[in-house]
């Protein structure tokens, strides 16, 4: 009997298994169904715009009308609309200016009769129009008059910011270029990140006028150039996901996805040591190194004369042109007084010293003083892929002397670690791209991290000073002007705290976590410990304007310590608390700065995901 009852037991779990492998095929057969479907879909849109291009096409030889318009030959309208208008019209969508977005597109389009059509073809087109705005915009600027030096002087940051915005649109260009239709989703990172910069170097043209006419200028002639970067932006996600997600989609689940770029200037795989194919060996060396072992560096920089230079300035001068690998300065312990500008031409620099408060860059540049806050840096990183460990950059100003910049960071994959940045207000200025910190201290008292980089400061120290006595103390000022950007400033597993003087006086002044310094402001803190020095609020208006409470995006995750109580937050329409963790991984190291393709846990201290 009980033989018997094993086999009936066998027999039925036998039919369970037959039943769920029948169920398994049947879902298995409905998802190929459905992947064929899309494919199929996609194949008959490509054939589509090729029959609608071709139909256009024959629209550009008609006759005119009288008005400056060529009608079709044959009929291409349904219901007074072309089929050409209806795609064009999908894909800017999703923009801001989607007048400007049909139009122009529409004329590139009708501009090349012998060219097809693709999602590619019109994205390149949206940012070919970009460039073209800005060019004219040079050329109407370059006829300004200055009646003051600081028109001047602001004039000359623009051409600066200006030319490294027509180069970032031609790098996107030539990535577009290089890129086949089922890989534009992995272009899109790299993108993301070029457009967003456009977008910032623009606005900072701008604010470094004066109020008044000549600002205003300025702003009316950028206004096309700006329209059009920001409607790129924006098709650029909708091209990516209406035209690649599909062919690009994980097998699994995953969020931890490794987003493969390729460049004008870097190809960024993953080779059999699961590090950057773009990093040389001695790239790859320098980054395995624990904290507390000795690069080998290219130079010595020291000031008693027993290095190679005794100025970091002339140890970069000395680089050589081009040069292949990761060039390595080692700065020996010392007060440095000196303004550094690793320049777009010094790419993989890697500059070490003794720790933070031994190896010391120091200058006092200040905007009461006469300097614009643009060239008040004490230490200027612009160079792609630089990276500081065991330094110190300072500016010591003081708080009276309002915007002093002890470090500007415009490197794209740049990253510091154990280091210390020491100022009052406007201490680091993210300025733009792809930035991480780690174990860094940064001290000030307003806006003393700012800028429209996207950027993750993970585990750090963050003191805030004592200020004037009629200052109030802001940590973030976030500079993000368009909703498409993917920037925002991430303070993930960090102390936010009061310093030694600040301490006993605390209840003397407020306190926030930020203030919105542009209309699209984006700041989270996460996982971090927020001292008592915070007012209740936590965060705080940057003027009357309350269009920017609803655009803005300030968020909290699982905050620790007594400043942390979200009970009594602003009520702001943008100001969130995070409550999953979904939610919260869109702004760790992977998802957010594409980490998982440059830094690597075992040779950058990095936390990928969540603490």
């Amino acid at each position: 009997m009980a033989f018997q009852d094993f086999d009936h037991i066998s027999e039925r779990r036998k039919r369970e298994r037959q039943q769920k492998l029948k169920k398994r095929i049947i879902i298995a057969s409905i998802l190929i169904i459905v992947l064929l479907l899309a494919v199929a879909a996609a194949v008959c849109f490509v054939l589509y715009k090729n029959r609608l291009a071709s139909t256009n096409n024959h629209s550009n030889n008609g006759t005119s009308n009288g008005k400056g318009n060529s009608p079709p030959s044959h009929p291409t309208k349904e219901g007074g609309v072309s089929q050409s208008q209806k795609a064009i019209k999908m894909i800017c969508a999703p923009t801001d200016y989607k007048q400007a977005c049909e139009s122009s597109l529409l004329k590139a389009v009708g501009s090349n009769s012998s060219a097809t059509p693709k999602p590619k073809d019109l994205l390149k087109a949206a940012i070919s129009v970009a460039a073209l705005e800005l060019n004219k915009a040079k050329n109407q600027t370059a006829t300004f008059k200055f009646e003051t030096p600081e028109q001047q002087g602001a004039f000359e940051d623009c051409t600066v910011l200006l030319d490294d915005a027509t180069e970032e649109l031609n790098s996107s260009i030539s990535d577009i270029n290089n890129q086949n239709l089922g890989k534009l989703s992995s272009a899109t990172p790299d993108l993301n990140n070029w457009l967003s910069a456009v977008m910032s170097y623009q606005q900072t043209c701008i604010d470094g006028f004066p109020e008044g006419e000549m600002k205003t200028a300025m702003q009316k002639a950028l206004k096309n150039t700006r329209e059009h970067t920001s409607n790129a932006l924006a098709i650029i996600t909708q091209v990516a996901s209406v035209f690649s997600n599909f062919l690009q989609a994980p097998a699994t689940g995953s969020t931890d996805r490794h987003l493969l770029t390729t460049s004008s200037t870097t190809t960024a795989s993953l080779d059999e040591d699961g590090l950057p194919s773009w990093m040389t060996h001695e790239d790859r060396r320098v980054l395995k190194v624990k904290a507390a072992d000795k690069f080998t560096p290219n130079v010595t920089v020291a000031k008693d004369g027993s290095g190679n230079f005794s100025t970091i300035t002339a140890a970069l001068a000395a680089m050589p042109k081009k040069y292949q690998g990761r060039y390595v300065i080692y700065v020996k312990a010392g007060i440095y007084e000196e303004y550094i500008t690793v320049t777009k031409e010094m790419v993989n620099v890697t500059m070490y010293g003794e720790g933070s408060q031994k190896s010391i860059v120091t200058g006092n540049k200040n905007f009461i003083d006469g300097t614009r806050t643009f060239q008040t840096a004490t230490f200027a990183a612009i160079g792609e892929g630089f990276m500081a460990q065991s330094m110190g950059f300072r500016n010591t100003a003081g708080p009276e002397k309002h915007q002093a910049v002890a470090l500007r960071v415009q490197s794209d994959r740049s990253i510091f670690v154990n280091c210390r940045m020491e100022g009052y207000q406007d201490t680091l200025y993210v300025q733009t791209h792809r930035q991480f910190y780690r174990s860094c201290l940064i001290t000030g008292t307003i806006d003393f991290i700012f800028g429209d980089a996207s950027v993750v400061l993970q585990n750090c120290m963050i003191y805030v000073r004592k200020p004037m006595d009629n200052q109030q103390n802001i940590v973030t000022a976030q500079g993000r002007i368009c909703k498409h950007e993917t920037t925002g400033i991430v303070l993930q597993n960090c102390k936010i705290l009061a310093d030694d003087k600040l301490e006993p006086e605390k209840a003397k002044f407020k306190s926030y976590l930020g203030r919105p310094w542009k209309e699209y402001s984006r700041t989270i803190v996460m996982e971090s410990e927020i001292g008592d020095l915070i007012h209740p609020e936590g965060w705080l208006r940057w003027d009357d304007k309350e269009a920017t409470l609803k655009t803005l995006y300030y968020a909290e995750y699982k905050n620790k310590g007594p400043g942390a109580s979200v009970t009594a937050r602003v009520k702001w329409p943008g100001y969130k608390v995070i409550t999953n963790k979904e939610d919260a991984t869109k702004f760790t190291v992977g998802p957010f700065i594409q980490g998982d393709t440059w830094l690597k846990s075992d040779n950058v201290p990095v936390r990928f995901g969540l603490f």
